[in-house]
């Protein structure tokens, strides 16, 4: 992780990180503004590809003005790092307000997703498609209000850019790698409304390819949500681009009538009521609340799909879908494999992407988002994934306008930019570390593996948890195993993966693994240097490639 500071400000806490860095609470000198500083990771920042897709997403956020999106104070780049210096808002992202709360009924669901589909209706004003809304991007004040975050992975409308986004809130055309609309972000704001709802994603398949087809060519299943939104749904949902509104602002008019006639002329006060009620609930997870991070912070490795919890049950499709279902399973197949089989250069900026180790306040996982699969015309993939808020923690705080747009220089010399104080920084030379002793190695406490499942035809994703005495350099190893029959752990299948740690006393590692044997089981095994007293951990799983009896 690197170790270089954006100039001018003063760090306190981590609020989150994900594969393509980290998000810091800091405070401006000169003004004494809170800000939050999304720092690209140290290995990315090598990666031409990822840069540029650092800097296009402060350019877009520095030309975009609206209160229902977190604005972008400054853009500073040097040749030690890369930060877009954000807007702090003082709330919890909504995926922690669903995780900790449960459904939020309709009048609270109705104005978060009225809140949010301004800030799209913003962007979209100005030709950008947002492409990856989901709760995990949604924050939520405490005054109920709510505000978009990471366009890391926005492009300009029409744009063909390959296939991107999260899974379970793309829209049909995303996962064939159509020309950015509009309307695909609409189609993930429903979803996020659905999930708002019922406490569920509208399409959960077993794996990849069912996922793919239950977006593609599944009912939309209207009726888990109440009757008087039904409408909404059914509209944001279509599975036709054309059959749902073209921008934001044209379902937000349809979402006001529905709500107003419904729920009243003051259903829009006591859903935002609502809202920061929950928010209050949670305001040890706040910001402001939260004490800065000590040695025992949580580090979180994403090495690709997040964890997923219970056994997936099986989905057909309908008779009219048989044709389009074929093609669903091939595009599904073709995202699974895709960051595997890309081209070399693409293949080796998307391993260093969904390699790298951030240290955490926690150690639950956002869904993934998939990066594009097809080159932007610069030949690097597109923007680098999305930096995920640590859980309860999102990368905001209290409201301020942004000062200008960034100061985005197309070269890796420092760049000068406009503070939140109105003074001109530049970034600094490199700075200088002194020397120290590294710790010495823990005893490690405990080692579990949980959430392993199977997430295509020879695809898997298991999550490791080790617990250790102390801070000190520990090695993961994960290895892979296939057997005819339960019980044994079989033939080794592939090379281990051994990651090294170093820095808390827990790490949470998901680790994905593609099976080249044929088995009709599979084990994952998980150790550790030093050794645990139990000597590891492991679990086996049947897989759907054979019939057990």
């Amino acid at each position: 992780m690197s170790t270089w500071v954006v100039p001018g400000y003063t760090e306190s806490l981590e609020l989150g990180s994900g594969a393509s860095g980290r998000v810091v609470l800091a405070v401006h000198g000169d003004t004494g503004v809170r800000v939050a500083v999304k720092y690209l990771s140290e290995s990315l920042r090598t990666r031409p590809g990822f840069v540029h897709g650092f800097r296009a997403e402060a350019r877009l956020l520095g030309g975009l003005r609206s209160q229902y999106v977190a604005g972008l104070y400054e853009y500073v780049e040097s040749p030690q790092g890369a930060a877009i210096v954000m807007e702090l808002v003082d709330g919890v992202s909504l995926r922690t307000l669903l995780t900790r709360q449960g459904p939020l009924g309709p009048e609270a669901a109705l104005v978060l997703l009225k809140g949010s589909l301004l800030g799209l209706a913003d962007a979209h004003r100005v030709g950008v498609v947002h492409r990856d809304y989901k709760p995990e991007n949604v924050l939520v004040g405490t005054d109920g209000s709510s505000k978009l975050v990471d366009f890391g992975i926005a492009v300009d409308a029409g744009t063909s850019a390959g296939v991107a986004g999260t899974p379970s809130y793309m829209a049909p055309e995303q996962w064939t790698g159509a020309p950015a609309s509009c309307a695909a972000d609409v189609y993930a704001a429903t979803a996020t409304f659905f999930e708002c709802l019922t406490g569920h994603r509208p399409f959960s398949g077993g794996n990849i390819a069912e996922l793919a087809l239950q977006h593609v060519d599944a009912p939309v299943p209207v009726e888990e949500v109440p009757a008087a939104v039904r409408e909404l749904v059914r509209r944001g949902l279509a599975k036709e681009p054309d059959q749902r509104p073209a921008q934001a602002e044209a379902f937000v008019t349809e979402l006001e009538a529905i709500a107003g006639a419904v729920y009243g002329s003051d259903w829009e006060e006591r859903g935002r009521a609502r809202l920061a009620a929950l928010v209050a609930l949670l305001a040890q997870l706040l910001p402001s609340a939260r004490s800065p991070r000590s040695g025992t912070d949580t580090a979180l490795t994403v090495l690709g799909r997040a964890p997923r919890h219970g056994r997936a049950r099986s989905w057909r499709p309908g008779r009219s879908g048989m044709l389009v279902s074929a093609a669903a399973v091939l595009l599904g197949l073709l995202l699974t494999y895709g960051m595997r089989h890309a081209p070399a250069g693409a293949a080796e900026r998307t391993a260093d992407a969904l390699a790298t180790t951030m240290a955490r306040t926690g150690t639950e996982a956002a869904p993934p988002t998939v990066p594009p699969t097809a080159p932007t015309p610069s030949g690097d993939l597109s923007p680098t994934p999305a930096v995920s808020p640590a859980p309860g923690v999102s990368p905001s705080g209290p409201s301020a306008a942004p000062t200008g747009p960034p100061s985005a220089s197309a070269t890796g010399s420092p760049t000068q930019s406009t503070p939140p104080g109105g003074a001109t920084t530049s970034a600094p030379a490199s700075p200088t570390t002194a020397p120290s002793t590294p710790p010495a190695a823990p005893a490690v406490k405990s080692v579990a593996v949980s959430a392993f499942e199977q997430t295509g035809p020879t695809t898997s994703t298991a999550t490791v948890t080790v617990t250790t005495d102390g801070t000190g350099p520990i090695s993961v190893s994960v290895s892979w195993f296939t057997d005819r029959a339960s019980g044994g752990a079989g033939s080794p299948d592939g090379a281990a993966q051994t990651l090294e740690r170093s820095g808390a006393t827990q790490y949470t590692i998901t680790v994905d693994h593609t099976f080249q044997n044929a088995g009709c089981y599979w084990t994952v095994r998980a150790t550790t240097t030093p050794a645990a007293a139990s000597g590891g951990a492991s679990q086996q799983i049947p897989t759907r490639q054979c019939e057990i009896g």
